[in-house]
């Protein structure tokens, strides 16, 4: 199993043979989100989405958190984009300008320990959660006066239904991670100490599948949240025709009858046309 290290402050990154584990990495903190955190995770799904030794994302915390919600350490007015503050962490500065749902790869959210606020609301945005034992998720934002954001309103609902994500957005309750597995806001529950192998073990698998097909299909699950069957069905037709027609399908259809590992070369990135999703 080959691994490499980049350190990048805030954010870290460490490739698994061909899964980065991307970690936010303020561990004293409990990796409460900043500037340096959003910038560093931009930085970090661009270059993931870009690189095609990399077929899948593990984002995770560094220490005993996820992510404890917003840095409040500047006071009261945190959130108030019009107060003085240091020029580097505006609030527009602390908004993700690249979600894990615009990765064209597989991305897996391993919820280790406390996951409020935007701990919480970022993850929803990965195709996939886990969670370790420790897990406290909470979407808090009522509690202190503020508003859940990354469109919760509308994905919390379709993720765990209406009910519960009534309780959980306006009650900002805690739940933990048994809790979030039975309502189906995380889809497993490991030990601690096993969550980030569990996470990488994951991914490996679905590195298996082929890439351009892999994006495709998650662009189209991700569009299919505010499309009616009708409309989901007509994007399909031309994104099936299309694949159909690349050396991938080619290639898959091929290794399938030999009887081998498909050797995959198209780029997700690079080869997938954005028009076909317009």
């Amino acid at each position: 199993m080959e691994q490499s290290h980049v350190d990048e402050g805030a954010v870290t990154v460490e490739h698994v043979d061909r899964v980065a584990v991307v970690r936010l990495n303020r561990p004293e903190h409990l990796n409460a989100w900043n500037h340096e955190i959003s910038s560093g995770l931009d930085a970090a799904l661009r270059d993931c989405s870009e690189d095609p030794d990399v077929r899948s994302v593990v984002i995770t915390g560094t220490g005993r958190a996820f992510c404890a919600g917003a840095d409040l350490s500047g006071g009261a007015d945190t959130f108030d984009s019009e107060r003085d503050r240091d020029l580097e962490d505006t609030s527009e500065a602390r908004t993700p300008k690249l979600l894990p749902h615009q990765v064209p790869k597989p991305v897996i959210a391993a919820i280790n320990g406390p996951a409020v606020g935007v701990g919480a609301t970022y993850p929803l945005m990965c195709d996939i959660r886990i969670a370790a034992q420790s897990a406290r998720i909470g979407f808090v934002f009522n509690r202190i006066g503020m508003l859940p954001e990354l469109g919760s309103h509308a994905l919390l609902p379709r993720v765990v239904g209406f009910s519960n994500a009534s309780q959980l957005l306006m009650g900002a309750e805690i739940v933990d991670a048994e809790r979030a597995h039975s309502m189906g806001l995380v889809s497993s529950v490991h030990p601690d100490e096993e969550l980030v192998e569990e996470a990488i073990n994951l991914a490996t698998r679905l590195s298996v599948a082929a890439p351009v097909s892999v994006a495709a299909t998650k662009k189209l699950l991700w569009k299919g949240l505010s499309l009616s069957w009708d409309e989901m069905h007509e994007m399909e037709e031309p994104v099936f025709e299309w694949v159909g027609r690349q050396p991938d399908s080619v290639e898959g259809i091929n290794a399938f009858l030999e009887k081998r590992p498909a050797n995959w070369t198209m780029n997700p990135s690079r080869d997938l046309p954005k028009e076909l999703f317009d």
